[in-house]
């Protein structure tokens, strides 16, 4: 009894192993397989050489910290969120969509943002929308944005030079203060937004218009009386001219 006991349990073991190895052959040899429905809390997409081009991920999985992708550290200071992150094929962080939203104490926050990079660096277009409520306050903006970056910035640089200028801030602040001019004057660091379109914090809809170091320089936009406006403004934000003209007093 005892040797067919043997023999049966071996038996079962080498069919259970080659169900297994049968199994895994099918999935090599099919490249194309369809679900009708699949829970995961992130997707790698990759290339054939296993260059990273696309992540698809829930907030714990969200790259950020000591993580690296294709050899690469991520921002260790950005906040985890849902959404989706791209890479070009030199396997640089080049975009991305994320989105959050969540009940407050007294109210919701919640945001969505579209981002391209330009080639190894931060972004020169955003679609946005924030959306905040504090008791009986809610303050919406939505808007498409295009933006200026510096001409030599490289991400791993300026997550360089952003980690020397934080440890130079607990002691010196001035010298911080300094010190990210003089890379600015090298255009390593900076950027600008130059045109906006959309609803601004202050609630007018409009065109807004800035100039390379991101000061307002012309708007066109319907403010919150219904009431169409043209400005423009002096490189130190004075309103040079309004139309139409505000009533005189």
């Amino acid at each position: 009894m005892n040797r067919e006991l043997v023999v049966l349990r071996s038996f079962s073991t080498a069919m259970a192993l080659g169900m297994v190895l049968v199994a895994t052959v099918a999935f090599k040899n099919n490249g194309h397989h369809q679900f009708e429905e699949i829970d995961v809390q992130r997707i790698n997409i990759v290339e054939a050489d296993g260059t990273v081009k696309m992540i698809i991920t829930n907030v714990d999985k969200f790259p950020n910290g000591d993580t690296q992708i294709n050899d690469r550290p991520t921002n260790a200071d950005r906040k985890k969120r849902s959404g989706m992150i791209f890479f070009n094929e030199d396997g640089i962080e080049c975009g991305g969509f994320i989105y959050d939203g969540a009940l407050t104490e007294n109210g919701h926050s919640a945001g969505l943002s579209l981002t391209f990079d330009q080639y190894d660096g931060d972004q020169v277009m955003q679609l946005l929308t924030t959306d905040s409520k504090q008791g009986d306050r809610r303050r919406v903006s939505s808007s498409l944005v295009f933006m200026d970056r510096a001409e030599n910035e490289t991400q791993l640089k300026t997550m360089e030079i952003m980690a020397e200028l934080q440890e130079l801030r607990k002691t010196d602040p001035s010298a911080a203060r300094a010190k990210m001019m003089e890379y600015q004057e090298q255009g390593l660091v900076g950027g600008a937004p130059r045109v906006m379109l959309g609803k601004s914090g202050s609630q007018n809809n409009g065109l807004f218009l800035f100039d390379d170091q991101g000061m307002p320089r012309a708007m066109f936009y319907v403010d919150q009386e219904n009431q169409a406006k043209l400005d423009f403004f002096s490189e130190n934000g004075e309103v040079l001219y309004s139309f139409p003209p505000a009533p005189e007093k």
